[in-house]
């Protein structure tokens, strides 16, 4: 299947050459088109940052992509200028933030802040790109779009706020949507809610997904493949169905572990992965996860181990991936 997006090899540091340090380290991703490609791990592990790269919003200084290459379409997002990059934002590639609420301007209604990105990329008079708003406020659930049409970002929930973050998003017909944590901070009902909408919008637009956060239950439900980052490399990539059924590093096996089994009434203790995610500026020299793993062996400790193909769509970074059952 051809893919829309490659990110090949990819390198971000922070800082100058003397005091810098990697925060994502040779991450390739693949992004086929109309699938949905879900990037897991924990909160520093280069999830966000990644995402921000493709569209080139990293703040540099102090970020920089030091090596690799983005490709979108069969161009390299990190040689074109900024007219080709400014009409590729929010028409060709959208993004949802985190936060709904704080992204959003206080000062401007929502029906002028998603009528701005309309206006930027299509030459429409006001009736129409109001129409155009409430067409879209409807897309996404939002009961009274007329109404809310005037509302500030202050009167109305954070669910509500998320689905008007959305309606931005889609509001030229992207390509590919980047969902950075969609649901954080919304309640288990309006979260459910959410992630229908992406994925059936996905379906009915034909669009291509990458869909971040930490939640594996979340990523079980809707994404076709799963990128697990760890402390700023890529340690496994498989298929769904795979990835949930035959894990094969330490660090995808903990995070599984670490979801509660509500069928397991036996089971009141929540097994933990001990330790926590290291520095960027004091990464273990070998595995990053070498500090945390119980199957650490002393090659984990002096070699940095790639990902390595397992089987069809199923890649580990483990030296002891094909030795070990986990």
């Amino acid at each position: 299947m051809e893919n829309i997006l490659e990110i090949n090899n990819l390198t971000i540091s922070i800082g100058d050459k003397e005091t810098g340090f990697e925060v994502v380290s040779n991450a390739s991703i693949a992004v086929p088109k109309g699938k949905i490609i879900g990037i897991v791990g924990e909160s520093g592990c280069g999830k966000t940052i990644t995402a921000l790269s493709i569209m080139k919003l990293l703040p540099d200084p102090p970020a920089k992509i030091t090596s690799g290459e983005i490709i979108f379409k069969n161009k390299n997002i990190l040689e074109i200028s900024d007219e080709e990059l400014r009409d590729i934002r929010g028409n060709e590639i959208s993004m949802i933030f985190q936060e709904p609420v704080s992204s959003l301007n206080p000062v401007f209604t929502i029906g002028e802040q998603i009528g701005e990105t309309i206006r930027t990329h299509n030459d429409i008079n006001s009736k129409d790109e109001r129409e155009k708003v409430i067409e879209l406020l409807k897309l996404v659930g939002i009961p009274e779009p007329e109404r809310r049409y005037s509302n500030y970002p202050h009167e109305m929930s954070g669910g509500m706020c998320q689905r008007v973050m959305i309606a931005m998003a889609l509001c030229c017909s992207p390509d590919l949507l980047i969902a950075d944590e969609p649901t954080t901070a919304l309640d288990v009902t309006v979260e459910a809610g959410i992630i229908d909408l992406i994925d059936n919008l996905r379906k009915d637009l034909g669009m291509s997904v990458i869909l971040i956060t930490h939640d594996l239950g979340i990523i079980s439900e809707i994404a076709d493949e799963v990128y697990v980052m760890y402390a700023g490399r890529i340690v496994e990539h498989a298929q769904n169905e795979l990835l949930f059924s035959n894990p094969k590093h330490p660090y995808t096996v903990g995070l599984l572990n670490s979801i509660p089994d509500l069928a397991d009434t036996d089971k009141r203790d929540l097994k933990m992965i001990n330790g926590n995610i290291p520095s960027p500026k004091n990464y273990p020299k070998g595995c990053r996860f070498n500090d945390r793993c119980e199957l650490v062996i002393e090659k984990c400790k002096v070699n940095v181990p790639v990902l390595e193909k397992l089987e069809e769509k199923h890649e580990s970074a483990c030296f002891r991936s094909k030795e070990v059952n986990f």
